[in-house]
This record gives C-alpha cells, structure tokens and sequence, in this order.
C-alpha cells in the first residue's frame, strides 16, 4: 500500500478515544520530509506486508538498535524514548539482562508441560517475596492480555459470579476477552458481540468527564452498580490510568476497596504498565495503602526483551486443580523467567525506586513551569516516571487541542523525542527508569522548545 495515497484514507476520520491513531495527514507529511528513501522503502515493504491497524501503521521510522534510554533508526537517528511501550524500566538492551540472557540460552530454553525448572522457581519466589504477604501464589504466562484472562477465569471460579465491573475508557489488552472488560471504543468496533457480564461505569477522571473530577461520585455509581447486580464477581480496574495518566486520590482507592469487600468482589487490579517502579514503589497500589485480591503484571517484567507476564493471587484461591487456569505453551519459559528475575534484581541493584523518586521531583518542577508557562496546556498530572501533559485550546472551556498536540509531537519527533499521544491531547511521558537526569532535562528542553514555537505563552 502507497504510504503518499494513504493520506486520502487518514483524512475527515472522526477522532478515536485512545490517541495517536494516525488518521491525519501529518504521518504521511512526516514520512514524506523526515526520512531518507532507503528507509520509505523499507516502510512501504512494511505496509506490504503487516496488517494494517490503528495506533500501529503507518510506522514513522525503521529501527537498528535500542540501548538505555535511546532507540534508534538505521539511518543513525536517534530518539529519547519517552514511550518504550512501558516495557523499557531497566531501559534497552541492559547488559546484564542481555548477560543472563544469553547464559541461559547455552542452557535450558524451553519447559515441556509437566515439568518445572529452576529458574521458574526462583523468579517465583522472588517476586512473591516483593508481593504483600497475602498475594502469595502466581501463575506466569507469556503476555499482558493472557494475564488479565487468567485473572477473569479465576475471579469466576473463586465467586461463583460470572459478571465484572470496569471503567470506560480502560485498557486491559487487546485480545476479545481483554477488549470486552475495556473500555476504549477503537479495540471494539466490528468486534461484537463482546463478552457478556460486562458492566462499564464511568472512571474518576480529575480533569474532565461526567463527574468533572468528583470522585465521590465516582464511588457512588460504583456502589450503586455493585449493590443492584448480586451477579458481579470482581472489579477491574488499573490502580493509575497509564495511557492518559489519570491519577485517583488515596481517599476513592480505600473506599473503593472498602466497596468491594463489602459486597464480596474480587478486586483486580492490571498494573502490567506501571509497576515494578514507574511510580516510585514496586506497585502502584502502595501508594494508596490497599491490596488487590489478584494482581496482574507484565510489560516491563520481561526488560524489553522477552514477553513476560504473571498473575498473583491469594493462596486461599489456589483450590482449583480440576481447571486450567491458564495452561500456556510458555508458561515456565526458562528465558523469561530468566529476564523477569533480572528485571527485578537490577531494580534492587541499581536503587531505582529512590531514584524514581528523586527524578519525580524533578518532574514535577518543571513541567509545572511549563504549565505556567503555556496557556496551552490545561493540566499536567503523573505519578513517578509517569505523567501526562493535557492541551486544550482554552483552560475555562477545556476544548482538546487535537491540531496543536499533534503539531507539537512531530516537532519533538523531529528533535529527538519520541512519546505516546493519548485521547488526542495527552502527551504521555514515561521514561525509562535508568534515565540519565541530563538525559531527563535534554528531553524537557526538546518539549519546551516545541512548545514555544507554536507560540502560546499564557
């Protein structure tokens, strides 16, 4: 498919919920100014040939190489990866990931069903050993979407109830189970029917939306929900929305635990994007003093290498050998069990957890200067190496600056800083943790400067 024709395909498309989904005309002008022609060859070959889908195709560059904070094209540019698709905690291509990893390569790859090994016992033990002490069992599985599907499963074997609760506008996945319990439209369409037992309601957003920042309303719909419907078995939700960076107080999640045991729901909570130190602390839901009854994890727990995810529960749910809960074909793959024992051990080694909270500070300050500084941006949230940066046209109306984030994010792009662009006017920022504090500012600096040539100083 010509990348050039495709414009006429991206033009007058109404815009989608969840973000960079690249139906303008920008992704083609980006291509057409921004890269040589060996690499639109290579882009056009990938049109070929891969599925076109949203938020994935047309690609913006081809890469040769990823290390630390960085990723690369082959033409040698290079991006600051604010981005990484949240598998990037460590960084790329960490040497000692890479170090035992290819150990273990020259040993056990592979673990046939009915057998264990012990890498997968000692990656299990470890991470239990970070977990509190009633989230004392797991089950590993190769992605972030399996995971969540475990959970469901299992929330239904333990309570008898086949139905779920969770936010609009969440994401839990990508597979048909996973885009039933979430809750952005562009997974959905041509998709249905969905999953039945579904129950969406809307999420505490601090900035906009039905509630306009109350929370307490929040909690009393969810109550209302859960205290009609005797049939719902569990809440899905994640402790901080990653892709707009929606960051509940500590008040709405102890109420919301409170809720749900006071009406025997199962509390899941899908911190595959943002644990393991994105937000200061090994999970997200330690800030907030709460427990999950099953926890899921993922992305970054496999270092940007290999696929690595897992699901941890309460012994007191392990009753169920009569049923696969999960039964994956790489369910103890030595290899990723391998990375998500050194993801966890570099965590410790390098002190990344004090150290996202020193760079947090720092964050804060200034993206809060350039808060100040641009009446374009209506609000600027995060949590640790998270944050999101909203932009709208006008700080009383709170009108989404679609045109200017865009504008904004290949100004960056063409500068060096690649990030996520979430609901159209979010710019997501997540770092990887071993991020450099020059690397850090280097990044803000490039941001700064695209903002100031749009020129809307407040």
């Amino acid at each position: 498919m010509d990348l050039m024709k495709q414009d006429k395909n991206m033009q007058n498309v109404e815009f989608m919920v969840e973000g960079d989904v690249n139906l303008t005309s920008a992704r083609g002008n980006w291509i057409r100014e921004n890269v040589d022609e060996e690499i639109k060859q290579l882009l056009e070959k990938d049109a070929q040939y891969f599925i076109h889908q949203s938020m994935s195709t047309p690609c913006l560059d081809v890469l040769g190489d990823c290390k630390g904070s960085y990723i690369e094209s082959i033409s040698g540019k290079r991006y600051l990866d604010f981005h990484g698709n949240n598998v990037h905690q460590i960084g790329f291509s960490h040497p000692k990931l890479v170090g035992r990893l290819t150990e273990q390569l020259q040993n056990l790859t592979f673990s046939t069903r009915r057998y264990t090994n012990e890498v997968a016992i000692n990656f299990a033990e470890k991470i239990i050993s970070i977990t509190p002490k009633d989230l004392d069992k797991i089950l590993l599985t190769p992605n972030g979407s399996s995971a969540i599907g475990i959970a469901l499963k299992l929330a239904r074997a333990v309570t008898k109830k086949h139905k779920i609760v969770s936010f609009w506008d969440s994401f839990h996945g990508a597979s048909l189970d996973a885009i039933s319990v979430g809750g952005e439209s562009v997974f959905k369409e041509h998709m249905g029917p969905m999953m039945p037992g579904v129950e969406h309601i809307p999420p505490p957003i601090t900035y906009r939306g039905i509630f306009e920042g109350n929370e307490s309303k929040a909690l009393e719909y969810l109550e209302y929900v859960l205290s009609k419907d005797n049939q719902i078995g569990a809440f899905l939700a994640e402790t901080i929305r990653n892709t707009d960076v929606q960051v509940p107080s500590k008040q709405f999640w102890k109420e919301a635990r409170d809720l749900c045991t006071r009406y025997g729901v199962l509390l899941i909570l899908d911190e595959i994007p943002i644990a393991l130190g994105r937000t200061g602390k090994w999970f997200a839901f330690e800030h907030y003093g709460i427990e999950p009854d099953i926890l899921c994890l993922g992305k970054g727990l496999g270092g940007g290498i290999i696929p690595q995810a897992a699901v941890i529960t309460k012994s007191e749910y392990d009753v169920f050998e009569h049923i696969s809960l999960g039964h994956y074909t790489h369910e103890k793959s030595p290899l990723g069990c391998m990375a998500g024992l050194t993801v966890l051990k570099i965590i410790e080694e390098e002190g990344l957890l004090e150290k996202v909270k020193q760079d947090e500070a720092f964050m804060k300050k200034e993206l809060q200067k350039l808060h100040r500084k641009y009446s374009l941006i209506g609000d600027v949230r995060g949590s640790g190496l998270l944050w999101g940066i909203e932009l709208v046209t006008n700080r009383v109306t709170k009108e989404k600056a679609t045109n200017e984030t865009e504008e904004i994010m290949y100004e960056c792009l063409k500068k060096g800083l690649s990030f996520k662009v979430s609901k159209g006017n979010v710019l997501q920022l997540s770092p990887a943790l071993t991020i450099s504090k020059e690397e850090l500012q280097h990044g803000l600096e490039i941001l700064n400067e695209a903002f100031l040539k749009i020129n809307t100083i407040a």
